[in-house]
């Protein structure tokens, strides 16, 4: 991933993940931008069409200063994506910890069947990606990680074809990002 802050615009030099407006580069004009987080843990935009945009932590305050030069605000968001990969850490949760993470979820729209489907869907990339990998991740699995997993080459290329059409696939994460408390 490579960016460069302009004046009036973000240039996205290097966007690696399939599906993204900007893939594999593209601009944003302070004007697509709904909100930011500069402070989060990945750096972050989200446009008015519910896209989030990663930006290299190296240049968060690059992101503070143009949100602050265009009048853009921050707000800072649960990654609902966090909860729904939770059991793809490599750490050990337990019934009650389980049981918070399941009502997260139903706050946030979720039912139970469509959180196991969701997680269905995924298992065989994230295992991949957390174990096969090597990548060991016991604290966070969030959006970036499997946007990441989805498009990396660390894992195993069929495993990514599975997914479906990868701007078909883009979008569906979007949707669920979007889908918070």
């Amino acid at each position: 991933m490579e960016v460069s802050f302009q004046e009036d615009h973000i240039c996205f030099l290097r966007y690696d993940f399939r599906g993204a407006t900007v893939y594999p580069s593209g601009m944003v004009t302070p004007g697509r931008v709904r909100d930011a987080d500069w402070k989060a843990v990945r750096p972050e935009i989200r446009t008015p069409h519910g896209e989030t945009l990663f930006i290299p932590h190296d240049q968060a305050a690059d992101l503070e200063a143009f949100c602050h030069r265009h009048g853009i605000a921050r707000r800072s968001r649960p990654d609902t994506w966090d909860d729904l990969l939770e059991p793809f850490l490599d750490t050990w949760h337990d019934p009650e910890d389980e049981r918070a993470t399941l009502e997260r979820l139903r706050e946030a729209g979720f039912s139970p069947d469509e959180v196991a489907g969701i997680r269905q869907r995924l298992t065989p990339l994230m295992l991949a990606y957390n174990f096969d990998a090597m990548v060991w991740e016991w604290t966070c699995l969030g959006l970036f990680d499997l946007l990441t997993a989805a498009n990396a080459p660390v894992v195993e290329p069929g495993l990514q074809r599975a997914l479906g059409d990868p701007v078909a696939f883009y979008e569906w994460t979007m949707e669920i990002a979007e889908r918070h408390r």
